[in-house]
């Protein structure tokens, strides 16, 4: 890959690192942040380089930021805006807001260290290789493309570590003593059901007996009565989209009168209200609005930021090649590559050849994975695995354990039991609440440090 590795990274907005998304989380990270380019990260080095000619701005606690931090930061920030099109505070605005990042991140590094939290060098080369591999490449060539483009490997080690120790200091401090209790789930559940408010969804489907302008009394009592018949064939359990053929005057009627999800605030609030009681799969009305008689179908009801009753679930199966000494990367991904030619061509079959080459442990059952659920396997693989219609194959795709074939044999929707909708649930108020706590935290991180203006950053 010729192409320069700082366009595989992404930068760094705030944090002053490299996060590493691409980290497991049994080795105690989340993915968070974003990547740092080397060509960033080579203008934005350390303070703890010489600096003659540079000017203190701020100490915190012992240890200085400079002027050289301040407009490295805005530089890289200024640079980062300009490639997404994003439009940046005033000048003054930015320095501001620059300078109390790199504030926090002095104070968070220098409280990790006070309580001892280190990074083996095996994390560490874990990190590495992993950030290699992401960007299609070995170690070594990480190492050669990193010096090309200004930053000394050690220097970018260093930035890892700092990263995975502020990432392990919030887990210890904060996400670790993060509790959720039954009541709380319980208040949650009840404040988004029994107040949806804006989060509402509403999928609803409808029958329009339309009524003209110079109707008469009678007219519409015969109307009414027609939208009526409709309503009692419906709930007898008459296939709706078929009497939408049969009795819509709507627009709507080529699509089974489907008026498609959407927030309750875009739908007619004569809708809204027709359904507030009505469950998934019940009918409303007839309902008179100034177009007619309306009999609705709930085709689906949810509440934004409550998890669905229903999950997808993926059933794949997979080749895996492990980079080693003897077989790189590039010739695993080149081998994988025309295996895929000769299973796309008809002249291999998938599970025979995963049987015979792939080193995962569901070789012997023709790379089959069973039925997943979201969340089972690492991000990468699972993003590629999404892509794919069933009995499609990928082209090798490189992930943290190797490099792999993968081929979705098929997929099914699958309702979540109480339990599984509870603990969907539970995690949803632990993250809410490791949120609020983090911004508590790091309030008091902040206002415990000692902080010291020399000069007014510029």
């Amino acid at each position: 890959m010729n192409a320069s590795i700082s366009r595989t990274f992404r930068a760094a907005l705030w944090t002053g690192g490299v996060t590493l998304a691409c980290l497991t989380q049994a080795q105690g990270l989340k993915a968070s942040g974003a990547l740092l380019t080397p060509a960033a990260a080579a203008a934005t080095r350390s303070s703890a380089e010489p600096q003659t000619a540079d000017r203190i701005v701020v100490v915190v606690n012992s240890e200085p930021i400079t002027q050289h931090d301040i407009r490295s930061r805005v530089q890289r920030v200024a640079q980062q805006a300009s490639r997404a099109g994003s439009t940046l505070p005033p000048q003054t605005e930015l320095v501001r807001q620059v300078t109390e990042a790199l504030i926090l991140e002095r104070a968070q590094i220098q409280l990790a260290k006070e309580q001892g939290i280190k990074v083996e060098t095996s994390v560490l080369d874990d990190a590495e290789q992993n950030i290699a591999r992401q960007n299609q490449m070995d170690v070594a060539r990480l190492h050669r493309q990193l010096e090309s483009e200004g930053m000394p490997v050690e220097e970018f080690r260093n930035t890892i570590r700092q990263q995975i120790m502020v990432q392990r200091l919030r887990e210890r401090e904060v996400d670790a003593r993060v509790r959720v209790t039954e009541a709380e789930v319980d208040r949650f559940l009840a404040q988004k059901r029994d107040n949806p408010g804006a989060d509402l969804q509403l999928h609803i489907s409808q029958i329009l007996v339309a009524v003209p302008e110079s109707a008469d009394a009678q007219q519409l009592a015969n109307l009414m009565s027609r939208a009526q018949m409709i309503g009692e064939k419906a709930r007898a359990g008459a296939d709706f989209s078929n009497l939408v053929r049969e009795y819509s005057d709507a627009p709507d009627r080529a699509r089974g009168g489907d008026l498609g999800l959407r927030p309750a605030e875009r739908y007619p609030v004569l809708f809204v209200d027709a359904t507030r009681a009505v469950k998934t799969g019940g009918i409303a009305g007839p309902v008179r609005s100034p177009a007619g008689f309306h009999v609705l179908k709930v085709l689906d009801k949810k509440v934004a930021g409550l998890p669905d009753d229903t999950i997808v679930q993926t059933r794949a199966r997979h080749i895996l090649l492990r980079p080693s000494a003897r077989l790189t990367e590039t010739a695993a991904t080149e081998q994988l590559a025309q295996q895929r030619s000769r299973l796309v061509a008809g002249q291999a079959d998938f599970a025979a050849v995963a049987r015979e080459i792939s080193q995962d442990g569901s070789a012997a059952q023709g790379g089959d994975l069973g039925w997943a659920t979201p969340g089972m396997f690492v991000p990468e693989f699972e993003e590629a695995m999404n892509r794919l219609a069933p009995n499609e194959i990928s082209a090798p795709l490189v992930s943290r354990f190797g490099v792999h074939l993968i081929q979705v044999l098929e997929r099914k929707e699958v309702e979540l039991s109480p339990k599984a909708q509870r603990d969907q649930l539970k995690q949803l108020v632990r993250e809410q609440k490791m949120e609020e706590a983090y911004k508590r935290w790091i309030e008091d991180v902040r206002s415990s440090a000692y902080v010291e203006y020399r000069d007014p950053p510029q």
